[in-house]
């Protein structure tokens, strides 16, 4: 069972995880609700397309741009990222 822990408190958690370019990305149904808040942040990767951003919140805190989803991701990527959120900034990854 892998998490996504965000200052001691977990904010996703599955047996479904992937790596990628060192990220792990979770299913987006695996993430707790309310944890993730979206940010106006965007950036774009040549081979899994347009990236949107949220803040991860942990209930006391907010980590600014720490998770983001590809959702509509590059033809390439679509079976490796599609539907996922992706941590890192701050947001440990427990295995």
């Amino acid at each position: 069972m892998a998490r996504a822990v965000f200052d001691g408190v977990v904010v996703a958690e599955s047996d479904d995880v992937t790596v990628v370019e060192g990220i792990t990305y979770f299913p987006l149904d695996a993430v707790v609700e309310g944890a993730l808040l979206d940010s106006p942040t965007t950036t774009r990767c040549f081979w899994k397309g347009k990236a949107n951003y949220f803040h991860v919140d942990n209930g006391e805190d907010t980590s600014l741009d720490s998770a983001f989803i590809y959702r509509n991701p590059w033809v390439l990527a679509k079976r490796r990222v599609g539907g996922r959120v992706g941590f890192w900034r701050g947001v440990a990854i427990e295995k």
